[in-house]
């Protein structure tokens, strides 16, 4: 059996139940991992309080970018002869795989 709800009477329901929901303006969204970051761009965001915690719903594009650490760049500019900066570059490109990227470094 399916109820039909609309707007009005879910936000009714929820009330009732102690849930309240809020739209949070943003442009972006960022969530950093200990080996990567997740961006999400043109987020809609929703906070929800229900039982004295908050939650947040995020609806978006989602990116994913490896955090890459100084140590992996000056590793690969070393053994590859190339410079920091394109040694930064091409660790992006192979998501942080050290190895990978000593290689297409030495292939250029």
């Amino acid at each position: 059996m399916m109820i039909n709800l609309n707007g009005r009477q879910i936000e009714k329901a929820m009330k009732q139940l102690g849930i309240e929901a809020e739209e949070i303006q943003a442009e972006e969204v960022i969530i950093k991992g200990s080996d990567r970051d997740i961006v999400i761009k043109n987020p809609k965001v929703t906070k929800i309080k229900a039982k004295g915690e908050e939650s947040f719903q995020i609806i978006g594009k989602v990116e994913e970018k490896v955090s890459i650490k100084e140590e992996d760049v000056e590793l690969v500019a070393s053994k590859s002869g190339i410079s920091k900066e394109d040694a930064k570059k091409i660790l992006e490109e192979t998501k942080g795989d050290l190895a990978q990227a000593i290689m297409l470094a030495k292939k250029n």
